[in-house]
């Protein structure tokens, strides 16, 4: 049976408080959870499924620090277990699209949508207000170019960069903070 958001939350915190066998139980229960989480987003690709689950633990264990303990855990978890696929796809060549991260999180089953929706906030709430419009016109409202231009009262290119210069900003923000 899969572990409950409270289950693992509660591993957490009393890892995070010196109990080594709570956390040894967490990084036992992230084991079929982040091999599923994989196995959705890389059919056939069994290597790297197992290599990208042992970096995401070394990483949840390396970083656990950085978890802030007033928001779900799993919310963080795969935040870290999605940046360490779109590096590992970096390393290969490969590309991995950054969008959806709020469908991914609700259909985990672990976290609310309205959790995801309140962070993406928070996130695009650091970036200049005409690059956080453009982002939530385009990629959270879904309109085109030139329906978010003529909403936003700008020109399509400068949309286009908006955006692209706002999701940069982003990525580097999240990127840093799992460090």
């Amino acid at each position: 049976m899969r572990p409950s958001e409270d289950e693992l939350k509660h591993w957490m915190l009393r890892g995070l408080g010196g109990d080594g066998a709570a956390h040894g139980q967490l990084l036992r229960a992230l084991v079929p959870v982040l091999r599923g989480f994989y196995r959705r987003r890389m059919a056939g690709r069994d290597d790297d499924i197992e290599d990208l689950l042992q970096e995401t633990l070394i990483a949840v264990h390396e970083r656990r620090a950085s978890y802030d303990v007033t928001r779900p855990f799993t919310s963080w978890l795969f935040a870290v277990a999605r940046y360490k696929m779109i590096d590992h796809f970096r390393k290969s060549g490969r590309t991995c699209a950054i969008d959806g991260l709020e469908d991914i999180l609700e259909a985990e089953g672990f976290t609310k949508a309205s959790d995801a929706a309140a962070d993406i906030d928070r996130l695009l709430d650091t970036i200049p207000p005409k690059q956080a419009a453009a982002i939530r016109a385009i990629r959270l409202e879904g309109l085109s170019t030139a329906e978010a231009a003529s909403q936003l009262k700008l020109g399509e290119s400068d949309i286009k960069v908006s955006v692209h210069r706002g999701l940069k900003a982003l990525a580097s923000k999240v990127r840093d903070s799992l460090k």
